[in-house]
């Protein structure tokens, strides 16, 4: 069974839509109004819904094992909803958890993390593994935030910004490896 997969009714069915060089780990899901842009990867037991609302990742962006990816439905609590956002050259670490929130590009999401509804993560920012972002919280860019909840514990050195684009072109290395050996699209 295919790991991408429509979601609604059959008039309004979505289906995720790929940019150029994807990688989708077949051991993954990626369900309903969801883009992934160019040269991003989704690696094993990982779950993307966008079955209520949209979800977007930009390129180079790559989704670690495990990761769950989700968004906020619009009802009678959150007329609206939150979509997911997500920027360029992002590395969602495993297991990490994002609901329904707006990540910037250059960012690095740790191992565990936990992201909720409404919140934005600027551009250029560490979040450490097992961090908690609340719901509706900002993280500023260029720091390193930690804890749960998390908190700005200091500025990044210019090394640590330098490592975003490093660990989005690895993965992009990485996913090439696997788009040869396993001869997908």
């Amino acid at each position: 069974m295919s790991p991408l997969r429509a979601h609604g009714d059959s008039e309004s069915e979505k289906c995720p839509q790929l940019g150029n060089g994807v990688y989708v780990d077949p051991q993954s899901v990626v369900i309903g109004d969801v883009t992934l842009g160019d040269d991003s990867s989704v690696w094993p037991m990982a779950v993307i819904r966008g079955d209520m609302h949209r979800i977007r990742i930009g390129e180079r962006t790559s989704v670690q094992d495990g990761a769950v990816l989700h968004i906020t439905h619009a009802g009678p609590f959150n007329e609206d909803g939150w979509p997911l956002i997500i920027g360029d050259d992002v590395t969602i670490g495993h297991k990490a958890c994002l609901h329904g929130c707006t990540v910037g590009s250059r960012v690095l999401i740790g191992i565990g993390s936990i992201v909720m509804d409404g919140a934005v993560i600027e551009d250029d920012v560490v979040l450490a593994a097992g961090a908690l972002v609340p719901p509706g919280k900002k993280l500023e860019s260029g720091y390193l935030y930690v804890g749960a909840p998390c908190k700005q514990a200091r500025p990044l050195s210019d090394k640590e910004k330098e490592f975003f684009r490093y660990s989005a072109a690895n993965y992009v290395k990485l996913k090439d490896q696997y788009l040869t050996e396993h001869d997908q699209p």
